[in-house]
């Protein structure tokens, strides 16, 4: 936990990580055998696949934390998505590719007991690591643990949003990693009034799961909101 100045204390990123994806298992404990295999807005992934790069995404912690440490963070969660390589072609190809491997070498009811064995196992790891702890992403940033895990909490929770929206249901972001999503993408800036968006639309359309209308471009504008670079 960390602590405001006033001493409120306040759920670390890692504490959010470990909410965001209970919710997850949660939500996709119950789903029918045929919902596993709908599309999604993240094309060409199903359901399945979409889960299985939320998989692939934290996978990626374990063998960072086995590395030394790599010296001073240079890079924060926003500076994180940032437009280059990362989000070229080939990089994206190997995303969708990794991800539907994964997916197809496993079952429903496999692909979820491995994911709850993988969190469990990143959580214990990540509250085991001393403060300041730094590793090195798989696209060379270094950056301190906790923001990494930021980005981490972006992904489940973004990807959480595209699932429900393909499950037709209604999403079930935890208001805290709603919370620092923003953050790490917009900052500490509020939608302008004149939309009358809540804190969940503003990280739909934010995100660009629900497409904006017609002036509402305009006024992110004038507010000096400007959309990220998400794969």
């Amino acid at each position: 936990m960390t602590h405001t100045a006033t001493g409120e204390q306040q759920p670390s990123s890692l504490d959010i990580l470990t909410a965001e994806a209970a919710v997850l298992r949660r939500e996709l404990a119950a789903l029918p055998a045929a919902h596993w295999e709908l599309p999604t807005g993240c094309a060409p992934w199903s359901v399945r696949e979409l889960f299985g790069h939320i998989h692939v995404v934290l996978g990626w912690l374990p063998r960072m934390l086995d590395a030394a440490p790599s010296g001073p963070a240079k890079v924060g969660p926003r500076e994180y998505y940032r437009p280059d390589g990362r989000f070229a072609p080939g990089t994206n190809e190997q995303r969708i590719a990794l991800a539907v491997d994964h997916a197809a070498r496993h079952d429903n009811a496999a692909l979820l007991a491995q994911f709850a064995r993988l969190v469990d196992g990143v959580v214990a790891r990540c509250a085991a690591e001393p403060p300041g702890r730094t590793v090195q992403t798989r696209h060379g940033d270094v950056m301190a643990l906790d923001d990494f895990l930021a980005t981490r909490v972006v992904e489940v929770a973004v990807h959480g949003l595209d699932l429900a929206l393909a499950l037709d249901r209604a999403p079930w972001t935890t208001a805290a990693a709603g919370e620092l999503v923003l953050d790490v993408l917009v900052g500490r800036v509020l939608p302008p009034a004149a939309l009358g968006w809540d804190a969940t639309t503003f990280l739909l359309k934010v995100t660009g799961r629900v497409p904006l209308r017609a002036g509402e471009q305009d006024q992110l504008d004038a507010a000096g909101i400007v959309r990220p670079s998400l794969g």
